[in-house]
């Protein structure tokens, strides 16, 4: 039985990369933070199936320890910590974790487990303001906050590490990409939460910033898939990871208030600390390279996504959970990517 090591398995990501790896007959290790060792929400389902090892990524010695213990086939480094505005409230602790964080697992596994392939997860944050769209691989980087900073730490070190060792190792350049175990502060999780709240009469307006803001808004569950294909693939290299269509938070909007029955502006109210600069050129990911290579396109489309997050928060909310990110992985269905 092929064995895998998800770093951050606790959080998004890692729950759906550890129910795919499962299902594919894979035994799965994951590397979380002591405090979640007995609170992982979101791997609720599986959680007895997987064996997790407390340690943090700033420690070289636990890192060292998950790598021995599991004897991975696989790794993945999903640590990070991605909500943007918090990064500038601890750059230190975000440099550590998500540049430092990296380059512990590289020496862990070139020292003790070189055969294994290696996946990092880089982001569009890389791009910072880019000067065309759509991106891809060969987009100049050029990070504006302390994250995107520490990514391209990471990204740059895993090509060294690669050239250098010959290491099977991986970045894919994921653009955004959501679910219902998205945590509560991210815009989309709260257009969506917001959406049913005011359905159940909990609420009767929505706070939203910049309504032309455009993001490539995917699904969680269709990027592990891309994550995992990534590793399977006949040569190491980068992969932007995107759905390749951008839509504007005035279509999250639209598209969460149908799926209640409700006309978006009649309950939408624009709140100016929440607007962002204009973006002169927008994040747009190009995956070619991805469809070409890794044969992966997405199966979930945008108004699947946003409709199964609703019917999510719907439900958190009647139980009197409104932050609950244990959304079962049936909670999207999949659908025409252009729906």
């Amino acid at each position: 039985m092929p064995r895998a090591l998800i770093v951050g398995a606790a959080g998004q990501d890692g729950s759906y990369l550890a129910e795919l790896l499962l299902a594919r007959g894979w035994e799965v290790h994951g590397l979380v933070l002591p405090r979640q060792v007995d609170d992982c929400p979101r791997l609720k389902s599986v959680r007895e199936r997987v064996r997790l090892h407390a340690g943090d990524v700033s420690d070289q010695a636990a890192v060292d320890a998950a790598v021995e213990r599991s004897a991975p086939d696989h790794v993945y480094n999903l640590a990070s910590q991605s909500f943007m505005p918090t990064s500038w409230d601890d750059p230190v602790r975000t440099g550590d974790v998500a540049g430092l964080g990296a380059a512990r697992l590289l020496e862990a596994l070139r020292r003790l487990a070189p055969k294994a392939r290696f996946y990092q997860s880089s982001s569009a944050e890389l791009f910072g303001l880019p000067e065309r769209a759509p991106q891809d691989e060969r987009t100049p980087l050029a990070p504006r906050s302390p994250y995107a900073a520490a990514k391209v730490y990471a990204h740059h070190l895993v090509n060294a590490y690669r050239e250098r060792y010959g290491l099977f190792a991986v970045s894919g350049i994921a653009f955004n990409h959501e679910s219902p175990r998205r945590g509560p502060s991210f815009v989309t999780r709260r257009v969506t939460s917001g959406a049913a709240a005011v359905k159940l009469g909990l609420a009767k307006t929505l706070a939203l910033g910049d309504l032309d803001a455009r993001r490539d808004w995917g699904y969680a569950g269709d990027f592990v898939e891309a994550m995992f294909r990534t590793l399977d693939a006949e040569k190491p290299g980068d992969f932007v990871l995107a759905t390749g269509e951008t839509r504007s938070v005035r279509e999250l909007a639209e598209t969460a208030f149908a799926a209640v029955g409700l006309d978006w502006r009649e309950h939408v109210v624009a709140d100016a600390s929440r607007r962002r600069p204009p973006e002169p050129v927008e994040r747009r990911g190009d995956p070619a390279k991805a469809r070409r290579l890794l044969g992966w396109s997405p199966r979930v489309g945008f108004r699947a996504l946003v409709e199964g997050m609703v019917r999510w928060d719907l439900e958190c909310l009647r139980a009197g959970r409104p932050d609950a990110v244990d959304a079962p992985a049936g909670a999207v269905s999949p659908s025409a990517p252009g729906a």
